[in-house]
């Protein structure tokens, strides 16, 4: 298990314990959407910002994710679909672990989707992986949605508890899953599963305070950090995005310390970092 141990360790900051992740796959099922027209350009913001590690899909690593920074992890993409399926809720595997070890990955995620038709498949894709992934020591994100025919509200506390725990009686070393919309639900879910939660971002919210809210919410709810895509990416400034997610999550940051940041970056930096650092002597 060591070597799943080191690549963790590229992954979650060994500091916290905690993790903010961007994923930028979108390409694959949106095509070159805002923000991510330009990979190169995209990922360098993040991890100027000091994103913890990125999710991009086999054939972008060569973009170059570390380009800014040496140390940000790479999470390879193993499954996707398209907008312009007729199933687009079902995905498929498009990529092997054995690929993602080739390419230097520090980890692999798969996407999957319950309540709809084709479930069992992507169960069953879930399982071979996770059985590969750690055969090769590799940890791997679970990204899992109650999205489907058979689902009323994708955001039920209840079914998204169920998801979390799916990922990690399947063999998931983290699980993504939506936000329940407040700390007392997501503690449930926090609860009921025995790997690391982080959140989804999910489409591009109305404003940065709704955003800082939700994640704030999460971690007061214990969990370990954020996977956030298009409200990073899609934001003006990814990059001060990045840090005020960072300040919330591996710093016990406030929401008005974040906005403030966000709103004034250089005099209010300084200022949010004097805050933490007697927040952290305390």
């Amino acid at each position: 298990m060591a070597g799943k141990e080191i690549r963790i360790q590229r992954i979650i900051n060994k500091n916290t314990g905690k993790v903010v992740i961007v994923p930028m796959d979108h390409g694959l099922s949106a095509g070159p959407i805002y923000g991510i027209t330009d990979m190169k350009k995209a990922m360098a913001l993040v991890s100027d910002g000091g994103a913890n590690a990125v999710v991009v899909h086999k054939g972008i690593v060569a973009k170059g994710h570390r380009k800014s920074r040496p140390d940000l992890g790479l999470i390879v993409h193993l499954s996707g679909s398209t907008s312009l399926s007729p199933e687009p809720d079902a995905k498929t595997l498009v990529c092997t672990v054995e690929e993602a070890v080739r390419l230097g990955a520090d980890g692999v995620s798969v996407h999957v989707n319950i309540g709809n038709g084709r479930e069992k498949e992507m169960l069953a894709d879930l399982g071979r992986t996770a059985e590969r992934a750690d055969y090769w020591g590799m940890p791997l994100l679970a990204m899992i949605y109650p999205r489907g025919e058979k689902i009323k509200n994708e955001y039920d506390p209840e079914a998204i508890k169920h998801a979390a725990r799916l990922g990690a009686e399947l063999g998931a070393d983290v699980v993504k899953v939506s936000y329940t919309g407040d700390p007392e639900s997501f503690r449930e879910v926090v609860e009921g599963c025995s790997v690391p939660v982080v959140i989804a971002g999910g489409p591009k919210m109305e404003s940065d305070r709704a955003v800082l809210e939700m994640v704030k919410g999460a971690m007061e709810a214990g969990a370990a950090g954020t996977s956030i895509g298009r409200n990073v990416f899609q934001h003006p400034n990814p990059r001060r995005m990045v840090k005020a997610l960072a300040m919330i999550v591996h710093h016990g940051a406030d929401v008005k310390e974040a906005m403030d940041y966000l709103r004034t970056e250089k005099g209010i930096e300084n200022v949010s970092g004097a805050m933490l650092s007697q927040r952290r002597a305390a």
